[in-house]
């Protein structure tokens, strides 16, 4: 397994760490909490909690279940006062610099008598919710580079982070086997086709989150990588039966668990073999307590995905399904549509006996669990004098760098058309410029279309149109960089070289433009089949 960074880097990556928490005030001082919850020696760290979850008001319970978005600092706090969440979920609207959003984090926690899950959707890639983060290019690059150690160091930086500016939980990793090249909702958020590769590198991720004090989460549970409907906008319905759902999706579940990740998100998918009643995962009692609870004997918090989506909200009103999922096993909500009416939904079923008190207080200890192992009832504070200088660090963009140059593959190489030192090179496609900066970076000759002796395609996403696109750039030498899903080079047949960097991000431009030029060499491995080619097919050069 290749090494991912030398010692200087990891050693400055634990400064990172240690700097990016704490030195704030946190007003809750010796507060409510036992001694056990600040760090005291304790044989159990956690005993303290059922006493305190039998001290706390219906009201407070049930305002743990709920991780919510918020338009603004007044609407966090008049939900934080109101409803006594149990967490806020921050979008690209609700950040500002570093240091603005520390102390927004900061504000809100002080405002909560509990401390919150602070949390953001930051798979980096394709979904990246956080403006200012240290750029990584994404799952599927990842399983290119097939090492458990890239995604961990990719993982604890982005972790390390966002804890610098108050953010305590990432709904990361995506743990789905993407085996639907037209899956439009995964794709290149997984790590791969191969269940052992996503498993050994779902690990590796929630490792990496949790060692920079931040709490992973595994997605989406029972897993959504075989569908070509969105559950976004649609449900999906995914066939696999018992033994081939063991043998595809539950093994990076089961490595997640055996990881000791703190949170897994359900999908709002249907699984007729799993669960014939025709409802989706995420309100199914089959599925999150007879499956995840028992098979895999998975004990920290269930979280729904986003109750927004269609894929939940199309045989249930937006007020029975809150209440569902809690039936089902969820333990979190995230999301709901309306707060107010789902609040109230959950408040009314409990009081009605509907949901037994004790099934509630098994949720909150659990979501206090998860809050006492990250360190949350010690300390919530960020520090915003230093969370700019944690951000971004030149250790923090090697890493990045190194993992893009670990992935960039290389899958055909016809009559060694690569690397193209010597040659003059024309460049077309997406991300163009930036690509054409880098090869002259790397010293090479970059020209017209005319007067190239090779072109080089980059596409993004374009599918079948690819072909079209080789034909009409002549008869002299293409070289195609599938820049999005790797699949583009299915329709890449009259190209002489084939390349996938899995991200249009610069860092993955960058990268493939010191591999075409030859001053890197080429490692990566497909982790999807492509181009006629099967799961870990990789060229080098001679």
């Amino acid at each position: 397994m290749r090494a991912i960074r030398p010692l200087a880097l990891a050693a400055a990556l634990t400064l990172a760490v240690t700097a990016g928490c704490g030195g704030g005030d946190d007003d809750r001082g010796d507060g409510p909490w036992p001694s056990g919850s600040r760090g005291a020696q304790s044989k159990d760290p956690d005993a303290w909690i059922p006493g305190h979850v039998a001290k706390m008001s219906l009201e407070e319970k049930v305002g743990q279940l709920f991780v919510t978005r918020f338009s603004s600092r007044a609407d966090a706090l008049a939900k934080i006062r109101k409803y006594r969440v149990g967490g806020l979920i921050y979008f690209p609207g609700n950040f500002g610099a570093p240091a603005k959003t520390a102390a927004q984090s900061n504000a809100l926690q002080k405002a909560s008598k509990i401390p919150l899950l602070l949390g953001v959707d930051e798979e980096q890639g394709i979904v990246s919710r956080t403006p200012f983060i240290t750029g990584f290019p994404g799952n599927m690059a990842l399983g290119a580079t097939g090492s458990p150690a890239d995604a961990r160091a990719a993982a604890q930086v982005t972790g390390t982070e966002l804890r610098a500016v108050g953010i305590n939980l990432d709904y990361a990793p995506d743990a789905d086997v993407n085996v639907d090249p037209r899956n439009p909702v995964i794709g290149l958020r997984s790590f791969g086709a191969e269940p052992g590769l996503v498993s050994k590198l779902t690990a590796g991720a929630v490792d990496g989150y949790q060692a920079a004090g931040v709490a992973a989460a595994a997605k989406h549970f029972p897993g959504h990588g075989d569908t070509a409907t969105d559950s976004h906008t649609g449900l999906p319905v995914i066939k696999h039966t018992r033994p081939m759902w063991e043998r595809l999706d539950a093994p990076p579940f089961r490595a997640a668990i055996g990881a000791g990740v703190d949170m897994v998100m359900t999908a709002h998918i249907v699984v007729p073999k799993l669960d014939g009643s025709g409802d989706p995962s995420t309100l199914s009692r089959n599925v999150l307590v007879k499956l995840l609870r028992g098979a895999l004997g998975y004990k920290g918090v269930i979280t729904t995905d986003s109750l927004e989506m269609a894929g939940v909200r199309e045989k249930y009103g937006d007020a029975a399904v809150p209440v569902r999922a809690l039936e089902a096993g969820a333990d979190q909500l995230l999301m709901p549509p309306s707060l107010p009416r789902a609040y109230r939904a959950v408040l009314a079923a409990v009081r009605s006996g509907k949901i037994p008190e004790k099934r509630l207080d098994g949720s909150v200890t659990r979501i206090l669990q998860l809050k006492q192992r990250r360190g949350l009832f010690q300390d919530t504070a960020a520090d915003p004098a230093k969370a700019g200088a944690v951000i971004g660090t030149s250790a923090h963009k090697a890493i990045a760098r190194q993992v893009a140059e670990h992935a960039v593959t290389l899958v055909r190489n016809d009559r060694n058309v690569l690397p193209l030192k010597g040659k003059k090179v024309a460049v077309t496609g997406p991300a163009g410029g930036t690509l054409r900066a880098a090869l002259r970076r790397n010293g090479i000759t970059v020209t017209s279309p005319g007067s190239a002796d090779v072109t080089v395609l980059t596409t993004l996403n374009a599918g079948g149109a690819t072909a079209a696109k080789v034909r009409a750039l002549g008869s002299k030498p293409v070289v195609v960089a599938a820049l999005g899903r790797p699949y583009d080079l299915n329709s890449a047949k009259g190209a002489e070289g084939a390349l996938a960097t899995y991200s249009s991000s610069a860092v993955s431009v960058n990268a493939l433009g010191r591999v075409l030029s030859g001053a890197v060499k080429p490692t990566g491995r497909l982790p999807v089949p492509a181009a006629g080619e099967q799961v870990g097919h990789g060229l080098g050069y001679r």
